[in-house]
C-alpha cells in the first residue's frame, strides 16, 4: 500500500513538473492569435507605401479531386440542381447550380492554425490542453475563425537564385546562415510583423509533374531556421511546398518540427503551397501581403488564395 502510495505521488509530481514546463504566451494566458497581435492600422500603413504598381499576384494554387496532399487528405466536388427535376424550376426567371463539397481543409494552399499540431503531450499553442479542446465537432479554441485578417510585409526569400539553381532538391534543407545572406543580398531584411515565403521552385518543378514525389519529400527549412525567424517575430511563415519543413527531416526523430516551433511554442502562422513563382519571374521579393480566410468556425486548417500586391 505504502509503494502504491509513493508512486502515485511520484506521477502527480511528473504531471506537475510537465505543466510547469509549458510558458504562456507574451500575449497572455488566454491569447489566441500569436504574432498577429503585430498587426495595426500602423503597421498596415506601413505596409500598404510597398505598392509600386498596383499589380496583383494570386498566391494560390487551382486544387481539384487529383491534387496531390498529406494522405489520406483528399476532396470531391459534386454539382446539383436542387428541385429542378423533371423540368421543375426554382424561380420562373432563372435556373441555377449548387455545389456540395466533401474534404478536408488541408489541400492545396492552406494556413496552418494554431489548433493544428501541438507537442507530444498534446499540448499546444499557450499551453492549451488538446483534450480541452479538440472535440469531434470542431476546436472549442484555436480555431481558424479566430486568425484576424492578415495584412502586412510580405517577403520572398529566393532559395534557387541564392544555390543557383532551377528549385531544390527533395530533402535538401538551408540553414540561417542561408537566410540571413540572401535576405541581405535581395535588400530584403527581416523584420517584426513580416509574412516570410521561401521561393524553392518545388511548386513549378513538381507539382504536376512528379505529383507523388511533391507530397511525399520536399526541400524546406531547418529547426533552426524556424528558431531564427521566430526570434525575428514574423507573424507567418510559408513556402511552395506541401509543408514548409525539409523532407526526410534532419532528425528522423523530429518530423516537421518546425512546425511545433513555429505553431505551438511562438504562435506564428504557416502558409503551404505558395505559388511564388510568377513573382519570382517578375523580380517581386517585397510587397503587400493580404489574407481573410474563410472562417470556419472550429476548424483547424483552411485553404486559402492569399494576395500580394506590388
Amino acid at each position: 500500500m505504502r509503494y502504491f502510495l509513493i508512486l502515485i505521488m511520484n506521477l502527480y509530481l511528473i504531471q506537475i513538473s510537465n505543466a510547469s514546463e509549458c510558458e504562456f504566451s507574451k500575449w497572455g494566458p488566454n491569447d489566441e492569435i500569436g504574432n498577429a497581435n503585430l498587426i495595426t492600422p500602423e503597421s498596415i500603413l506601413k505596409a500598404s507605401k510597398l505598392i509600386k504598381t498596383g499589380k496583383v499576384y494570386s498566391l494560390g494554387i487551382t486544387i481539384d479531386a487529383n491534387t496531390p496532399a498529406f494522405p489520406p487528405r483528399s476532396l470531391s466536388l459534386q454539382i446539383v440542381q436542387p428541385n429542378q427535376q423533371f423540368g421543375n424550376k426554382p424561380f420562373p426567371n432563372s435556373t441555377y447550380n449548387d455545389d456540395i463539397f466533401q474534404g478536408w481543409f488541408g489541400i492545396g494552399s492552406q494556413i496552418d492554425g494554431f489548433g493544428h499540431l501541438g507537442d507530444p503531450d498534446g499540448i499546444f499553442y499557450n499551453c492549451n490542453k488538446g483534450k480541452d479542446f479538440a472535440q469531434i465537432d470542431g476546436l472549442t479554441k484555436l480555431g481558424v475563425e479566430t486568425i484576424p485578417p492578415i495584412v502586412a510585409r510580405g517577403i520572398i526569400l529566393d532559395m534557387t537564385d541564392h544555390f543557383g539553381v532551377e528549385y531544390l532538391e527533395a530533402g535538401q534543407s538551408f540553414s540561417v546562415k542561408d537566410v540571413k545572406a540572401i535576405a541581405k543580398k535581395q535588400g530584403t531584411p527581416i523584420q517584426e510583423g513580416d509574412v516570410v515565403i521561401f521561393h524553392t521552385g518545388w511548386i513549378d518543378a513538381k507539382f504536376e509533374t512528379d505529383p507523388i514525389l511533391w507530397v511525399s519529400s520536399e526541400p524546406g527549412q531547418s529547426p533552426e531556421v524556424a528558431r531564427y525567424l521566430a526570434s525575428k517575430g514574423v507573424v507567418a511563415v510559408g513556402a511552395d511546398t506541401s509543408g514548409l519543413d525539409v523532407v526526410p527531416p534532419e532528425d528522423p526523430n523530429e518530423p516537421y518540427q518546425g512546425h511545433v516551433i513555429l505553431l505551438k511554442e511562438n504562435g506564428i502562422y504557416i502558409l503551404e503551397s505558395m505559388n511564388t513563382g510568377p513573382l519570382v519571374k517578375d523580380g517581386v521579393l517585397e510587397f503587400l501581403f493580404v489574407l481573410g480566410q474563410a472562417k470556419v468556425k472550429g476548424a483547424v486548417q483552411m485553404i486559402i488564395n492569399p494576395i500580394a500586391i506590388n
